[in-house]
């Protein structure tokens, strides 16, 4: 039997208190030259930050102009310093077939940036995430708890 997913390289738990330590994150993130060519997949439940920090990394790399969640649409490109980003969400999928259907499949051929909110929507279709980011609600409503698990070099690299 096959495992699920590749073996996870490297854990790492963090705490972040308020929304600027998620921002103090991406922005930190942004400088990491691997993620010109990762696959983040973004894991948690509805209202954890998923969209939040997102929106902060694309500020961080450059993205100007309004930021949208791609619920509705899945999908939403962005450029930003000639690098390609792809930012989906997969909350509404009810089959993952729908991914290739939609010529995802292509999207993630070409060189840039991807980052998939749901990912479990797609579940066998998406490739491997380079980087996995679990958010949880914690105590309070500001407070997050974050696991990163990276399950490539780039994704090592990102932690880096």
């Amino acid at each position: 039997m096959l495992p699920l997913h590749a073996p996870i390289l490297e854990t790492r738990q963090l705490r972040w208190r308020d929304e600027s330590d998620c921002q103090a994150f991406a922005a930190q993130l942004a400088t990491r030259p691997a993620l010109r060519t990762a696959f983040i997949s973004l894991h948690g439940p509805l209202g954890a930050g998923k969209t939040s920090l997102v929106r902060h990394l694309l500020r961080a790399l450059g993205v100007q102009g309004r930021i949208k969640s791609p619920t509705y649409a899945v999908l939403e490109p962005h450029q930003a310093g000639g690098l390609a980003i792809s930012h989906f969400d997969f909350y509404r999928f009810s089959d993952p077939r729908e991914w290739a259907d939609a010529g995802f499949r292509e999207t993630f051929a070409q060189p840039g940036l991807k980052l998939a909110e749901w990912p479990e929507k797609a579940a066998g279709m998406l490739p491997g995430a380079d980087l996995a980011v679990h958010l949880e609600p914690g105590d309070d409503d500001s407070e997050r708890r974050v696991t990163l698990q990276a399950y490539t070099a780039i994704g090592r690299a990102l932690l880096a």
